[in-house]
């Protein structure tokens, strides 16, 4: 192994492995190219990822030479661009930015993480946290950590992304006043009524003096019941104008920040 000793704000000598920390950061690139390449749906192959990732396990040697810290960033940002267009090539300067934006969101991420158990498990910190007593044990820890890590984030954010995809703007008019909601998609909504799709309200958010009420049944898992509904004038979701339909009065949402609940045969209307 390439040995280097490096001097610390601590007044010591660390000694740090050259060839072990390259590793270290090549297997840590490819796990955050990789998991790039899956939130964004850019299909990379393999062999361009490997690559990339090496040219940054590469670059971390350059990270022990003197210079300010202006420098390093500079250093460091043209890299990431670098490894980029090697994984992902170059379509547009937009999808360029974005995919740079992704690869420094999971670093920070997976890095803010491995500071926190750095910080909570390591035990004698010298400045990196593959530098300790139990070098070893650690290196190895990180390895396994680092993808189950990204998986998570990963898997949290194409759930919130598909939660907030439902998330929908609406406008209900009645006679001549309006007020805009917050609608939500619910799978569970195919409630119709005389050609009519039906939409679900929060009657707490209700400000329409309704002169004349329509009263159709309602079957839920919790049993049957009669819902009071009235028809509006117009109703305008994501700015799209959707005819035939009805809104209906429940006690309560249950969703915080939804007001009203969208049929799910209307999604194919306006998205």
């Amino acid at each position: 192994m390439y040995r280097f000793f490096y001097y610390t704000y601590y007044g010591d000598f660390m000694k740090v492995y050259i060839d072990i920390v390259m590793i270290i950061n090549f297997m840590l690139d490819f796990i955050l190219l990789l998991g790039v390449s899956i939130i964004l749906k850019r299909n990379a192959s393999i062999k361009r990822i490997i690559i990339s990732s090496f040219i940054g396990g590469l670059s971390i040697i350059f990270l022990f030479v003197p210079m300010n810290s202006i420098l390093l960033f500079l250093f460091k940002f043209i890299i990431s661009i670098i490894m980029i267009l090697i994984a992902f090539k170059y379509n547009s300067f937009r999808y360029t930015v974005v995919n740079i934006l992704y690869l420094y969101i999971l670093s920070i991420f997976l890095g803010g993480f491995l500071y926190f158990l750095n910080d909570q498990f390591c035990i004698k910190r010298k400045g990196l946290v593959f530098i300790n007593n139990k070098f070893s044990i650690s290196i190895l820890f990180i390895l396994i950590v680092s993808p189950i890590v990204i998986y998570l984030y990963i898997k949290q954010a194409k759930s919130m992304k598909n939660i907030y995809n439902n998330y929908k703007n609406i406008t209900i008019y009645y006679n001549n006043k309006y007020i805009d909601y917050t609608g939500y998609i619910d799978t569970g909504n195919n409630l119709s009524y005389l050609g009519c799709n039906v939409i679900l309200l929060d009657k707490r958010k209700m400000i329409f003096n309704i002169r004349k009420y329509l009263f159709i049944p309602l079957t839920t898992v919790s049993g049957s019941s009669i819902v009071k509904c009235f028809k509006p004038s117009k109703v305008i979701i994501e700015g799209c104008e959707i005819k035939k339909v009805l809104v209906g009065l429940i006690d309560n949402i249950g969703m915080d920040g939804v007001d009203v609940i969208l049929n799910n045969n209307m999604g194919g209307l306006y998205d």
